[in-house]
């Protein structure tokens, strides 16, 4: 359908139009309590009230509302360790598209449970989202079905980028925009909205210490595969991905690593000072503006809640760890 081209931001606006029909704006908003924690004037991003908890959604949307008569016939099929899975699921029924997705066979039962719920057929396989990813594309050749990519794919960034134009549409004068990165679409779009509209807004990506393989292909400019040791599905991913990786090294200003544990307390503080349900991944952005706090010290900086997906078993954990 699209080449491996970078989106821009007429891509961009013009995916914001296509969502206004199915979706309403998620709230930006500010917590005093975080702006004390931080130093700075923090606006939190809450991509969380997203139908499916999670901003992949708006890429969902955006590309499978725009397949072929052909393509829609033949059905779909990705892979997803829950959030992306769960955007292709509501699109899909949205369009009333057949969907596969296929997924670890750890995923977040929550995530399993809803793409389930949404009539997508989900296929556990494999012990990561890579393994699951090799499978869904051997499925996709035997069965003629178009791939969707979570990452490789220009309309999925230019859908997720819409959250990044709302930011800056609600506060204009955002001087730091912190992104979580799995596969990197959403720090991406982010890359492409901001940079187009301000080039001195600073976009900072953030990953998790124990899955860094985007953050060390992002350091060293080659593709680097490595360890994938979080907790937090959204960010676990083995390789890097080449459009993302290729906006990320076009536009991207810097990239932090955080640990589980700092993300498990920024858990803890969304719940408490906030009265937020935050998964790992969409706490990854509090963390690491905890983390080099010095360097956001009376700036005005957007962090993005990127989902809510948090399972019983992950909430009691981390209400009871310290």
């Amino acid at each position: 359908m699209s080449g491996l081209f970078i989106p821009t931001l007429q891509d961009v606006l013009r995916a914001k139009r296509r969502l206004e029909s199915y979706l309403t704006r998620t709230q930006l908003s500010v917590y005093p309590a975080l702006n004390e924690l931080t130093g700075c004037k923090l606006f939190v991003k809450h991509e969380n009230q997203m139908p499916t908890g999670s901003f992949k959604v708006r890429g969902g949307i955006n590309v499978i509302s725009q397949l072929s008569d052909s393509e829609k016939r033949q059905g779909i099929i990705s892979a997803s360790t829950g959030n992306h899975g769960q955007s292709i699921a509501y699109a899909a029924k949205l369009f009333g598209v057949k969907a596969k997705i296929a997924a670890p066979e750890g995923a977040n039962p929550i995530k399993v449970a809803s793409m389930r719920a949404m009539g997508t057929e989900v296929i556990l396989h494999g012990k990561d989202f890579d393994e699951a990813r090799m499978y869904a594309v051997e499925l996709s050749q035997k069965q003629g079905c178009r791939y969707i990519h979570t990452a490789n794919e220009p309309l999925i960034i230019a859908g997720v980028g819409t959250f990044a134009l709302e930011i800056l549409e609600d506060e204009p004068d955002i001087e730091v925009i912190i992104v979580p990165v799995g596969g990197g679409s959403g720090a991406s779009g982010c890359c492409v909205v901001a940079k187009a509209v301000n080039p001195n807004i600073e976009v900072i990506a953030v990953q998790a210490e124990g899955a860094p393989a985007a953050y060390l292909s992002w350091k060293s400019g080659q593709p680097t595969e490595a360890k994938m040791e979080t907790f937090a599905e959204g960010l676990a991913t083995r390789v890097p991905f080449e459009l993302t990786q290729k906006i990320l090294r076009k536009y991207l200003d810097d990239f932090v690593l955080v640990s589980d544990d700092e993300m498990r307390a920024a858990m803890r503080l969304y719940l408490e000072k906030t009265r937020n349900i935050v998964e790992a991944a969409g706490a990854a952005t509090l963390a690491a503006a905890l983390k080099i706090k010095t360097h956001l010290q009376g700036r005005r900086v957007g962090i993005v809640v990127s989902g809510g997906n948090v399972s019983m078993e992950q909430l009691k954990s981390i209400i009871t760890s310290d």
